[in-house]
């Protein structure tokens, strides 16, 4: 990790100045991308902005089937070892669960290891000179902070953010069930909107520990497929209302294009979709807890459900990692809006920054 004396006056918990990107334009040696899919896409076209050659493309063995991506031909890690005596990789996918978040450090310690951030959706890209065009905003998330925990969170993650270093996400890291028990703590009344339902894994979640009970459950699901699952996961379960809706800041129509998995979110070439806002689907009645992680359309749902949480002050779980701006713009706006808040941040086992998030409690 940098330990740059530049920071000091601007941003003192920032001790990354060079960005993934100044990295690889600086190296002499061949570089690869591991990964395909829309992450590499977006590293290629950054690579390319900057003048970055590339070598080459490779992916795990069982995904290697003789194929080309982008113009390349996609080859087996071991392949790319023999023919090169040294090299650098550059990750573009994510790892979400232990055994490959472990594969990926392990190749860390084999190779140089970049893990270049790059925003799900929206533009840009997330450098230090980005972070000192915000500075203003981040220092004051940072202010408000409740703990010292979230503070290292913060700081730990803007780093990784701005030098692609994996370092930093390990002690970051805080386990979802101890998130749960210290920030959330469910209880068996609880009324629990679910913004982006997916399949219902996160009313499972929050079932395991409220030990099963609850008061009430209203849960939003814009994509078709993602829905079905979602109601197949509910069954006839009473008092769990589903909504094939995009939550948004006011009732209207949006353009959704449906994608694999999570990946679905709202887009010009996406059919039309029903969006609903919390507001008008609560119409007045109270919440005590609202997750929200809806592909870069967090702002939005806060707006959204911005009567509730003012007059209600449900805890809230909202996705920071979705935009460049929203790991300052969103907690800034939920404060805003409600300035009894504590607001936290933890980031659950991932590689990139995705599942960072902030808890928002009122004690």
């Amino acid at each position: 990790m940098q330990n740059n004396q530049q920071t000091g006056a601007v941003l003192p918990f920032i001790q990354e100045t060079r960005s993934s990107w100044d990295k690889l334009k600086e190296e002499q040696r061949p570089i690869f991308i591991y990964g395909m899919g829309d992450g590499a896409i977006k590293i290629m076209t950054a690579m390319k902005s900057y003048g970055i050659p590339l070598a080459g493309i490779f992916a795990s063995d069982e995904f290697v089937r003789g194929h080309s991506f982008e113009g390349y031909r996609v080859h087996k890690l071991s392949e790319v070892e023999e023919a090169v005596e040294d090299f650098v990789i550059v990750l573009a996918f994510a790892a979400g669960f232990q055994s490959l978040v472990d594969k990926i450090v392990a190749l860390s310690q084999e190779h140089t290891l970049i893990v270049p951030d790059v925003p799900v959706t929206g533009g840009g890209l997330f450098t230090y000179e980005y972070c000192l065009e915000h500075a203003e905003e981040l220092q004051q998330v940072y202010d408000l902070l409740a703990d010292d925990a979230s503070r290292r969170v913060y700081a730990g993650i803007l780093n990784f953010k701005i030098s692609g270093n994996i370092d930093y996400l390990t002690p970051a890291t805080t386990p979802k069930a101890e998130i749960y028990k210290e920030l959330i703590r469910p209880t068996t009344n609880e009324i629990f909107v679910d913004l982006g339902a997916y399949n219902g894994d996160s009313i499972r979640e929050l079932l395991e520990f409220s030990r099963g009970k609850f008061n009430r459950i209203i849960a939003f699901e814009p994509d078709k497929k993602n829905f079905k699952k979602l109601t197949k996961f509910i069954g006839h379960t009473p008092a769990i209302d589903a909504y094939n809706c995009v939550a948004w800041c006011v009732d209207t129509e949006l353009p959704f294009a449906t994608k694999a998995g999570r990946q679905s979110a709202i887009s010009s070439d996406g059919n039309m979709t029903q969006a609903r806002s919390v507001d008008s689907i609560l119409d007045g009645e109270r919440a005590t807890i609202i997750k929200m992680d809806v592909e870069g359309a967090e702002r939005e749902a806060i707006w959204g459900a911005s009567r509730t949480i003012a007059r209600y002050s449900p805890r809230l779980m909202v996705s920071l990692y979705h935009r460049n701006e929203d790991i300052f713009e969103l907690p800034l706006l939920i404060q805003r809006i409600n300035p009894k808040y504590k607001l936290y941040i933890r980031h659950q086992l991932y590689i990139p920054a995705w599942e960072t998030n902030l808890y928002a409690t009122v004690e």
